[in-house]
């Protein structure tokens, strides 16, 4: 049996007792690697030489008994390539960085070093975290570990494909309008996005500012809720850090709902939504009810309208925040370029690929002159909106759940040529991110062999009660056990 098939607990028991050591953990990630990332693609870079010599240091640690440990001691993780790490490469999967090497670590990557951990490498996605089935990377697609002719969700799809095909122990992602719980639905394993500022973006390459959230991708909750108490807390480099004292999440995992009040939103489960995936959320609900949980059917009104609320918002930020990449400052400048003006055309023709350019363009006419009320004030106000829409339900219920995505995994190449349809593949997650609140997704079943999740969504900060119900719901079941065989 695999050492990433054990939790956490186990893996640090063999650890204590010499049964294991560090370098056992990365030898296995490497080999896993070598074995099937030729079908999954889930890297784009290895660090398996730095990777070694970690491990080497925290086995003498091992050896020479000291206690002072860290929480997530000699896992093994990737991080999405979105997320900088100093010497080691960063691409956004782009070719307008594939040279880049940062010279710091990310706020999150410094923490998951405090923890311990063992960086494996830098995970495919999206370019600039712009799609939602990893075919938009600049370098290759990622394969879905369990079937290898359909995607793994986006952006953070190589994260999820990494985890699932039990190539790392976990892995960072991150979430601006879904890419963490939406691959994790399509891939079958945990996907957290914590509450908008609870996790640090300082050194996060930025999409829509007011919307990237960075958060863990596992194999079950409990290995989520660590993970998060790694990863969570205040920055000052942050301008949106929440100043907040940090829960111990672990202790939220009681298995106990009786008396937890949920609403179902009738949107969730309405138009576009697969019957099969419809029937496994009310399975779902089923087994919280006989765990002592009670539901009822609630509304979001303002949903309908958040697709185009988050295109409009997400695509003006990501047209600010792309300015910067001109050909001069870093990345790749044009070879064709003869003056300063076709430096920066040519360089961000060339490097930016058709998704990204779709959406500079969408955002630069919503911010332009004569149309920023009409489109970019107006979406601002409907955001606002949705986010009235779920503090209104959550004065009376506790958690709102209802499916990751309308329907399992798509075929690669499906949806390559409608980018509306791919859109409305984060149809049931872009409220949520509008609205700056938390949602873990968690298997639930199988619908034509593909893996289907499960959102659990909470109020501002109450990640412990959404990892709570998510918890009690997989104690429940054994959707989280089962994985792909490649």
């Amino acid at each position: 049996m695999s050492l990433f098939e054990q939790n956490l607990k186990q893996i640090q028991a063999k650890l204590e007792s010499r049964e294991i050591s560090v370098s056992d953990l990365v030898d296995q990630s490497y080999t896993r690697i070598q074995q099937v990332d030729n079908k999954v693609r889930a890297f784009l870079t290895l660090d398996e030489e730095n990777a070694r010599q970690a491990a080497a240091q925290l086995d003498k640690q091992l050896a020479s008994g000291s206690a002072a440990r860290g929480a997530l001691f000699g896992l093994p993780v990737g991080i999405k390539d979105n997320l900088v790490t100093e010497g080691l490469r960063t691409t956004c999967a782009s070719k307008f960085l594939s040279n880049y090497m940062p010279i710091y670590d990310a706020t999150v990557v410094s923490k998951l070093k405090d923890a311990q951990t063992v960086t494996i490498g830098k995970l495919n996605m999206d370019e600039f975290a712009m799609g939602g089935s990893n075919e938009n990377s600049a370098y290759h697609p990622t394969h879905n570990p369990w079937n290898t002719d359909y995607v793994p969700g986006g952006s953070s799809g190589g994260s999820a494909a990494a985890v699932a095909a039990g190539e790392v122990y976990f892995a960072l992602g991150t979430d601006t309008g879904g890419s963490i719980r939406q691959p994790a639905a399509y891939c079958g394993i945990v996907g957290l996005k914590p509450t908008y500022g609870l996790v640090s973006r300082y050194g996060l390459v930025a999409f829509a500012s007011s919307l990237d959230q960075v958060g863990p991708l596992t194999k079950n909750v409990e290995d989520a809720a660590y993970a998060l108490q790694a990863i969570a807390g205040y920055d000052p480099k942050d301008s949106t850090s929440a100043n907040v004292a940090l829960p111990n999440y672990l202790s939220a995992l009681t298995g106990d709902v009786k008396g937890l009040r949920i609403g179902l939103p009738k949107e969730y489960l309405g138009k576009g939504i697969d019957p099969a995936v419809k029937e496994k959320v009310l399975e779902a609900l089923k087994v919280l009810e006989s765990q002592g949980a009670v539901w009822e059917e609630v509304t979001l009104p303002h949903s309908e309208y958040a697709v185009a609320t988050y295109y409009l918002l997400a695509s003006s930020e990501a047209s600010s925040n792309l300015a910067r990449f001109d050909g001069i400052r870093y990345g790749v400048r044009s070879d064709n370029a003869n003056n300063l003006l076709d430096v920066y055309n040519l360089s961000r023709s060339e490097g930016f690929g058709p998704e990204v350019k779709r959406r500079i363009m969408l955002g630069t006419y919503a911010l332009s002159s004569g149309y920023y009320d009409a489109y970019y004030k107006k979406a601002q106000q409907v955001r606002t909106l949705i986010k009235q829409d779920f503090d209104q339900v959550f004065a009376n219920y506790d958690v709102i759940i209802g499916p990751t995505a309308p329907t399992p995994a798509f075929k690669i190449g499906a949806q390559s040529s409608d980018p509306l349809t791919m859109y409305l593949n984060d149809i049931m997650t872009i409220p949520v991110s509008l609205a700056g609140i938390p949602a873990i997704s968690v298997p639930c079943g199988f619908v034509n062999d593909m893996p289907v999740g499960l959102q659990i969504i909470g109020k501002a900060l109450d990640e412990a009660t959404v990892l709570r119900v998510a918890h009690a719901f997989e104690q429940s079941t054994d959707h989280h056990k089962q994985r792909p065989q490649l």
